[in-house]
């Protein structure tokens, strides 16, 4: 079914007779959009999460599942655990990252009102086979990928590439979902989810150059939007709650995207972007 999730009517009619909701939808885009439009994240986001969890509660829908994010923690150097959340966010994710947490919020809210089991995901940088690639909305990974198998001679990195992300194949999330389906047992659970494996931009960038096959020289634009932030992910408390752990490694995550990538997408229809 297609609908408009700002919309309640449109909302409450595709709510009807589901017992379970996993809320990927969401109005994402990169650095770019977070840097200079990052109203973008905001709007649409908390209208379609508000509707949306009021519909699952007048439905009385069984589980509501919520795809949270990281970037209401702080940039550390050691992995962070749910409670390293303090309120501040850095200036650059402050209207995503106070979005999510609001929608947090409400979910345990509505758990609270006893009909509905929520479960939040506070997931890493999710990558793999379907991923966004055409450079407009894409994150990191997905550029990447794009960027290596349509440069000829040179990859061009935005900002200096020492930032650190957790990269985790979207196989261990959908792992991490059905856990969750099938293990939490109480109204309102909070949970990272992540590698635990931090990997710098240029670490990914080498690595994916690596696997295409291709020989290219690295170039770093410091004039482009780039966000200084580190973080690694520690899942302990999913691991002691679901028994899960993440199976993909990086090299391997690379390789399967890689594939899928050659077999699914045309690269007519994409432009490296340089401005």
């Amino acid at each position: 079914m297609r609908a408009d999730l700002r919309d309640p009517a449109a909302v409450n009619t595709l709510v009807e007779g589901v017992d379970t909701i996993v809320q990927a939808a969401a109005t994402t885009s990169g650095s770019k959009d977070i840097v200079n439009s990052p109203y973008l994240h905001v709007t649409d986001n908390a209208v379609m999460n508000s509707y949306l969890l009021r519909a699952a509660y007048d439905h009385h829908v069984k589980n509501f599942v919520f795809f949270s994010c990281t970037v209401m923690y702080p940039s550390i150097d050691r992995p962070v655990k749910e409670e390293d959340y303090t309120g501040e966010i850095i200036p650059r994710y402050f209207g995503v990252g106070s979005t999510k947490v609001y929608i947090e919020k409400m979910c345990d809210f509505y758990a609270r009102l006893g009909r509905t089991r929520h479960t939040v995901i506070r997931h890493s940088n999710i990558y793999g086979p379907h991923d966004k690639f055409d450079l407009e909305r894409s994150h990191v990974f997905g550029a990447t990928i794009t960027k290596t198998m349509l440069a000829s001679d040179v990859m061009n990195v935005w900002g200096t590439g020492e930032e650190k992300r957790d990269l985790l194949h979207v196989s261990d999330l959908m792992s991490f979902i059905d856990l969750c389906l099938a293990r939490q047992e109480s109204p309102y659970e909070l949970l990272n989810c992540g590698s635990g494996q931090p990997v710098s931009v240029r670490e990914l960038v080498e690595k994916v150059i690596k696997h295409s096959g291709k020989t290219l020289r690295i170039e770093h634009d410091l004039s482009q939007p780039s966000i200084p932030f580190n973080l690694v992910v520690d899942f302990s408390k999913a691991s002691q709650l679901l028994g899960w752990q993440p199976r993909v490694m990086i090299d391997e995550g690379i390789r399967d995207t890689l594939a899928w990538w050659r077999e699914n997408i045309d690269p007519t229809t994409l432009a490296v972007r340089t401005e």
